[in-house]
């Protein structure tokens, strides 16, 4: 269950550290003074692998700690200019290729950043050092309403780093009405304007959560139902994407996607024409961790740089650049009111209530999640549109994520209906931003004939399908501008 109401109620903190102009020297009091930005706590000895020529190899996600672009504190300069220890900073982009990283065995990594199941799945598989905590006090600053849910209930492995919610993001200028269900990324309305989460359990949820299912599937047989849903939304989706999203939405190339609220935060600063709700269906609340895997070369080394990255300076640093909710208590306390109450980043109590937490699945149903993923990528069938664009029977239509494709990357013309027809098969209109496109009904029984090869459609590229008669000009005539 959710632990919603600890959740909503936030977290309350002590003061803020002072902070000093000075290099990294030892300061008179409880802190030590990094920089400008950075003070950590003095009761804790920071150099004792000074002199050890330390290198950490360290994976997070992409944009996901203050690394000193765009006027940012750089906490991970910070840390070697007052630890002497040097940091390898890489990043991947989905829990399922950290997870297929480390298993691999292509990599060694000291410090990495799972989410929640993987923390439960990585640990299970033995992929995960136990915790000292003796090296890791600032243990003590994570607020316990982030601490021991079921994918580690003894928190033996993970230290919360940053949580989260999901929702749909959406550009204002290309969306009439605010979007307030997950099923807007179905609509076909939309169609090539949709991008979709690259990634088996994010995309999962959402198609669930629009079904009325847990994200977290119960049987084979219900992933099988709901990555079946993800086959019909293939036909409005312009892409998959992780990282990628930020230059598609940032740049009006999209009307909506489902994304993480952090990242909602930082893309709407960029691009004011974007907005972010959550949808009524539910929602995935997560919680990212730092973990250090069984294979590390330098576990201390890796706890020391844990507890340096639950110093509340640093976790403020953190959160000002990327948005992401805190779980260390200090850290929320200090934040700008219009951060520590905003809605996207701390949802008040209805969409908490409302929230579900991915669990560690089981073998079996894991398997047939990665198994029915990679099928639903590979998918090449098509949805038939009837005059309402609904899925229909019987006589067939031009595909719908054909003629979206080819209207998009055909210089992006204009496909015009000019003359209603006066007898015969319903029409179908697809929108763009400033563009319309049409759809006609085909008669999959009859044999194209070498006129039709010839027609307007033939010659703005449109797709031909075997057996069947496109309308033409005597029908209705379509005109590439």
């Amino acid at each position: 269950m959710m632990k919603a109401e600890k959740l909503f109620a936030g977290v309350l903190a002590a003061g803020m550290l002072a902070m000093a102009s000075a290099p990294a020297v030892w300061a008179e009091g409880e802190t030590i003074t990094v920089n400008d930005d950075i003070s950590v706590s003095s009761d804790y000895d920071w150099t004792r692998f000074a002199d050890d020529n330390i290198t950490l190899n360290v994976y997070n996600w992409g944009l996901y700690i203050s690394d000193g672009s765009d006027d940012s504190v750089d906490v991970l300069s910070a840390f070697e200019e007052l630890t002497g220890i040097k940091v390898n900073y890489t990043t991947f982009d989905s829990n399922e290729s950290l997870y297929a990283k480390m298993k691999s065995g292509g990599a060694t990594y000291d410090v990495i950043f799972p989410s929640d199941y993987m923390v439960g799945k990585m640990a299970a598989e033995g992929m995960l050092a136990p915790l000292d905590y003796k090296n890791i006090p600032n243990f003590a600053q994570i607020g316990e309403e982030y601490l021991g849910w079921d994918f580690d209930p003894d928190n033996l492995y993970s230290v919360p780093y940053t949580w989260g919610t999901t929702g749909l993001i959406y550009n204002t200028t290309l969306v009439d009405e605010a979007p307030t269900s997950w099923a807007a990324l179905w609509d076909v309305q939309y169609a090539n304007n949709v991008l979709m989460f690259n990634n088996s359990r994010d995309a999962y949820a959402i198609a669930a959560k629009k079904l009325g299912y847990s994200l977290n599937p119960a049987s084979v047989e219900e992933v099988e139902t709901v990555m079946q849903e993800l086959k019909t939304q293939k036909s409005v989706v312009q892409a998959y994407v992780m990282d990628e999203i930020f230059d598609k939405m940032e740049g009006g190339e999209a009307a909506m996607a489902p994304y993480y609220a952090g990242d909602a935060l930082t893309m709407i600063e960029e691009n004011p024409d974007l907005a972010f709700v959550h949808p009524s269906e539910g929602v995935n609340f997560f919680v990212d961790s730092m973990c250090i895997p069984a294979n590390s070369n330098n576990k201390e080394a890796a706890e020391l740089f844990i507890n340096y990255m639950c110093e509340p300076s640093v976790g403020l640093a953190n959160c000002d650049y990327i948005g992401y909710s805190t779980p260390i208590t200090a850290v929320w306390e200090q934040l700008d009111d219009d951060l520590k109450y905003n809605e996207i980043a701390y949802p008040g109590e209805e969409v908490m209530n409302n929230a579900e937490v991915f669990t560690t699945l089981p073998d079996e149903i894991n398997a047939a999640l990665d198994s029915q993923w990679s099928e639903m990528k590979s998918y090449e069938g098509r949805q038939w549109l009837d005059g309402r664009g609904a899925a229909g029977a019987g006589a067939g239509h031009i595909l719908l994520q054909y003629l979206a494709q080819t209207a998009q990357k055909s210089a992006r013309r204009l496909l015009t209906y000019r003359e209603k027809p006066q007898a015969g098969p319903a029409v179908s209109f697809l929108h763009f931003p400033g563009q319309r496109a049409i759809i006609l009904r085909i008669d999959k029984n009859s044999v194209l004939s070498d006129s039709d090869k010839e027609g307007p459609l033939c010659r703005n590229r449109l797709p031909l399908i075997p057996n069947a008669i496109l309308y033409t000009a005597t029908t209705a005539t379509i005109t590439a501008m």
